[in-house]
């Protein structure tokens, strides 16, 4: 199974992109999604989660993006968005796609997100 993420791109400060990420075979016993991202010279950061629990599932995100990106999921689909909004250069990063299930640990190829100022 792989994960594959779409939706990076370039915004500027203040704008918007969403990320998407949909696996191409089918994922048992899904605990989480998520995103993660990597800034240049950087290490790999936990953006947001979701867990696959009733009315949706909880999430979890970053306090550097509270209130702006929402991240959401599509069980059927098997696919996990982020909508990210007030872009900052911060924001800039690969993004990484995750999911983790009973059966193992799956890793998108990263899409690259970049905000101008």
């Amino acid at each position: 199974v792989q994960l594959q993420a779409s939706g990076g791109g370039l915004a500027q400060t203040g704008g918007s992109l969403r990320l998407s990420c949909a696996a191409s075979g089918s994922i048992f016993r899904i605990n989480v999604m998520g995103w993660y991202r990597q800034a240049p010279g950087k290490q790999r950061e936990l953006v947001a989660t979701i867990t696959n629990g009733g009315n949706g599932g909880s999430t979890n995100y970053v306090d550097s993006v509270k209130g702006r990106f929402t991240i959401s999921r599509d069980n059927a689909k098997i696919t996990v968005y982020l909508q990210m909004n007030s872009l900052k250069p911060e924001d800039t990063a690969v993004y990484y796609c995750n999911i983790k299930s009973w059966y193992g640990n799956y890793w998108g190829q990263g899409t690259q997100v970049t905000v101008s100022s």
